[in-house]
């Protein structure tokens, strides 16, 4: 694995009670860090590594529908058929959680075999997605500067089920950020794997620099936010009043 170049020190100033978390998709074995020795779902992993030293996992270290979306193995028909969401009563019919399988991305199968996960105080390899665990007032700040210098929407995608593959995978994937509640998604809430009313932000290797960019740049409490509804009244006059002069002098 490459080092990483980039400094990730920005995010200190957030206080973070939850590490962010670095992730890597290895097609082989990664030096220098410890396998994991236990089987547990890949959410869980995501928590562990915020709490622990660097390390990864492999196959049969996965203990949930994660390889399958991890492209570590195939989804039987049981599965993709939308059984279990019909039985489990998580979906009307069979058909409306089989359509799911539409819309998930898969990574293509055996080209991972091997997932990395570090806190990035520790991180000794490049991410492939980086994953924040956010306040709703962390969040506000982190999703403003993914915006900030492009002024695209921000998308929120998710299904009740498989939020795995919308946490870690999509973004990986696609390119796009993606951003969920905790508390929604049925794998986390079972096992309690945190809080309710948290934000998963998850941003993909192409954004990070934005990101890490923007936050130096913005600021990060704006004015309006902070005054009394009468001082905002004059704020905004007078910001209206700036511009309004700008272009009348244009």
């Amino acid at each position: 694995m490459k080092s990483t170049p980039k400094d990730f020190s920005i995010f200190e100033k957030f206080n973070f009670e939850n590490k962010p978390v670095s992730i890597k998709f290895l097609l082989n074995k990664p030096k220098g860090l410890k396998r994991l020795d236990d089987s547990i779902p890949i959410c869980r992993m995501f928590r562990e590594a915020q709490t622990r030293p660097p390390f990864y996992a492999g196959k049969d270290n996965f203990a949930c529908v994660d390889s399958l979306v991890l492209g570590m193995e195939e989804p039987t028909p049981i599965v993709e058929s939308g059984q279990i969401g019909d039985k489990e009563k998580i979906y009307q019919e069979a058909r409306a959680n089989r359509r799911i399988y539409q819309y998930i991305q898969k990574i293509p199968k055996d080209t991972v075999r091997y997932v990395a996960f570090s806190t990035v105080d520790n991180i000794s390899f490049t991410p492939d997605v980086l994953i924040f665990t956010a306040t709703p007032s962390q969040a506000e700040i982190l999703l403003r500067a993914l915006s900030f210098s492009t002024g695209k929407p921000l998308v929120s995608k998710l299904t009740p089920v498989l939020m795995c593959a919308w946490l870690f995978v999509y973004p990986f994937m696609t390119g796009e950020i993606n951003y969920i509640v905790t508390g929604i998604g049925y794998g986390m809430r079972t096992q309690k794997i945190l809080p309710e009313g948290l934000f998963l932000i998850s941003v993909p290797y192409d954004l990070i620099n934005m990101l890490i960019e923007n936050l130096k740049e913005m600021e990060w409490v704006l004015p309006i936010t902070t005054l009394s509804e009468e001082e905002r009244k004059d704020y905004s006059a007078r910001v209206m009043e700036e511009i309004t002069t700008e272009y009348q002098n244009g």
